[in-house]
């Protein structure tokens, strides 16, 4: 997980930095850390379990990483592959996440 350096770590479900490049992850949205946010503590409480979910996915398992463009905050878009598959959509089939940008935000 991101401390102070945030040269590759996990920021949260749906971002990471790895080797100095930002990368936002595309085609899923993850829960947002912070208890100001719409789902309260339940929200935040889901956020840090898709965060640690992602950390391990990461750790444990090789993985290919395809960008492509940057968003408006400057982030790279970017899609991690598993074995082929998109880490959003394993994130997804264990209720961590909801498909984005059309998909609901179960934890308002």
């Amino acid at each position: 997980m991101c401390g102070q350096d945030r040269y590759t770590c996990v920021v949260d479900g749906d971002t990471v930095w790895l080797d100095g490049v930002n990368l936002r992850l595309q085609s899923y949205d993850t829960p947002e850390p912070y208890d100001d946010i719409c789902g309260g503590a339940a929200e935040v409480a889901l956020a840090k379990r898709a965060s640690s979910r992602l950390l391990q996915l990461l750790n444990a398992n090789s993985f290919v990483v395809q960008s492509s463009g940057k968003d408006r905050y400057d982030r790279t878009l970017a899609t991690i592959l598993i074995g082929g598959r998109d880490v959003g959509d394993i994130l997804i089939e264990e209720g961590l996440a909801r498909r984005w940008p059309d998909g609901e935000e179960f934890w308002c």
